[in-house]
């Protein structure tokens, strides 16, 4: 692996990529080697939440499940908050019990993520994907134990330059989600940013990698 995409819901199929490809319990393709697997908070459907837990934990138990998300928590939307939180939580449980990584959708809600993952002591990584809020969250987030993924926000907002220069780095992942960039992109930019060749950007990342998913 020279490239480590932590965030995509497209498989490009590149040989010198992993990707982590997002995937819904009921849209499940079996073709794609990696990928993480979770009820997003836009998506939950009271009516299939006992079979969708169901399909998750089936998957969790494979080798090519690496992680569970992404899931978390949105105050934008119209879906209930208490609804969201108690989906968020089985989902923490399941992730606990087959000690995989969750990838977090957070939207408004970091003082309740932080909040939950206190108090069901959760102990498996927890990375905030997409991030694109300031050093005063970013330091709290990693304070509490934290991973930061950086990729769209980091291309679009160059504000979030001196964020992600303070991140360490062995607590960021980088990423593409949906937009049409590559992750060889993103690496070039967030190697220029933390002053690194790409070849040691590509090592420390590696590294994170390990230290998560392995």
């Amino acid at each position: 692996m020279k490239y480590f995409n932590l965030h995509t819901h497209q498989f490009t199929n590149q040989s010198d990529v992993l990707e982590l490809v997002n995937q819904y319990p009921k849209d499940f393709d079996a073709s794609i080697p990696f990928y993480s697997i979770g009820i997003h908070p836009w998506y939950i459907e009271e009516a299939r939440l006992h079979e969708d837990l169901k399909i998750i934990e089936e998957k969790l138990q494979t080798q090519n499940c690496l992680a569970i998300g992404e899931c978390g928590l949105d105050k934008r939307i119209a879906v209930p908050f208490d609804l969201q939180i108690s989906v968020f939580e089985k989902q923490l449980e399941l992730a606990e019990k087959f000690k995989k990584p969750v990838v977090i959708h957070c939207v408004a809600a970091f003082q309740e993520v932080m909040e939950i993952k206190k108090k069901m002591k959760i102990n498996v990584p927890m990375i905030i994907h997409g991030f694109s809020k300031n050093n005063q969250l970013a330091k709290q987030l990693i304070g509490a134990g934290f991973y930061l993924s950086f990729g769209k926000y980091l291309l679009k907002n160059p504000d979030l330059k001196s964020v992600f220069q303070n991140v360490s780095n062995d607590r960021f992942f980088l990423e593409t989600d949906t937009i049409e960039e590559s992750i060889k992109q993103v690496y070039e930019l967030a190697s220029n940013y933390k002053e690194l060749k790409l070849k040691e950007l590509e090592s420390v990342i590696s590294s994170n990698y390990r230290n998560v998913f392995e």
